[in-house]
């Protein structure tokens, strides 16, 4: 992994729910960046399950998410970050003051749960935010290496 002065580089991902775009960002960074970068993620307000649909679509490109499971931000409020990310606009308003300082960067991305419409047609709005996730967020982390 990345380090800096012998110190592992963690980034904490949050989003309200932790069902979809933070679990799906944390499989991304975990499995294009694991090298360099260690990512968990949590949510303001924790759904039940990580969406199946977020699972299926990180299947495909490869990444398994199927044992994740949402949880809470305060969890991690104590534990020392690198790097804070927000995926959502509403984490990014109600962001919970970490315990050390850290840096955080806000980068939004929709929704996909919010998706209408036939199952390819929720899948391909899940594709396509996965794709988008890939194309800013990892190269985000790679220029901070």
């Amino acid at each position: 992994m990345s380090e800096r002065n012998g110190v592992t580089r963690r980034v904490l991902i949050l989003c309200t729910g932790n069902s979809c775009r933070s679990q799906m960002a944390e499989g991304w960074v975990n499995h294009l960046a694991g090298g360099r970068w260690r990512a968990h993620s949590a949510g303001t307000r924790p759904a039940a399950a990580v969406h199946p649909l977020a699972v299926k679509v990180m299947a495909e490109v490869g990444v398994d998410i199927a044992g994740g499971r949402p949880e809470h931000v305060d969890r991690y409020l104590e534990e020392p970050w690198d790097l804070v990310v927000t995926v959502c606009d509403s984490a990014k308003e109600t962001c919970p003051i970490f315990s050390r300082p850290v840096e955080t960067i806000h980068l939004s991305f929709p929704d996909p749960a919010a998706a209408e419409g036939s199952e390819e047609e929720r899948i391909a709005v899940f594709r396509a935010v996965l794709d988008d996730i890939r194309a800013r967020l990892v190269p985000e982390l790679v220029r901070r290496d």
